[in-house]
């Protein structure tokens, strides 16, 4: 096995036992299992080996529920809705119209660095994506710890 390959099914099995921490429950962590397994058959074979034997689509399938997701979505565009407010002078309306550019340019930057972050509407994604960075960043402490305890072993071969 060569260098790179090492390091893309190491990176693959830390994405998948990153996202199967999170029993499903996000949309990152969904979108992660299917990527892996739908990638090809020498990743299918890690995806079940990581995360058992039963087909990865169908546990997606059973755990996706948008009842709840839906209500917040709606209830979120109520109070927008409710807040807006209509800018009267050309200044305010250029700067607002200056200010909904930018930020619609960082969010679909956002979506496309989000596994599954494509489909997510603007008020899901912050949610998915502080949980995912939260992930990242315990994924990066656990390699750590890796790292230091193998430096170790080489140091001192009991």
């Amino acid at each position: 096995m060569s260098l790179s390959e090492r390091k893309k099914a190491i990176k693959l099995s830390a994405d998948l036992a990153m996202a199967s921490t999170r029993n499903k429950a996000t949309r990152w962590s969904r979108a992660l299992i299917a990527n892996a397994s739908s990638d090809g058959n020498s990743n299918k074979v890690l995806t079940e080996h990581v995360l058992g034997s039963s087909s990865p689509s169908q546990r997606v399938r059973k755990s996706f529920t948008t009842y709840s997701h839906s209500v917040r979505i709606r209830s979120c565009r109520n109070i927008l809705r409710r807040n807006r407010v209509v800018h009267r002078t050309k200044d305010r309306v250029v700067a607002c119209f200056a200010a909904k550019k930018l930020v619609q340019k960082r969010t679909r930057r956002l979506k496309s660095l989000l596994p599954g972050g494509k489909s997510m509407d603007d008020v899901c994604l912050v949610e998915e994506t502080l949980d995912y960075i939260q992930s990242l960043r315990a994924q990066v402490e656990v390699m750590r710890c890796l790292v230091t305890a193998s430096e170790l072993m080489i140091l001192n071969p009991s």
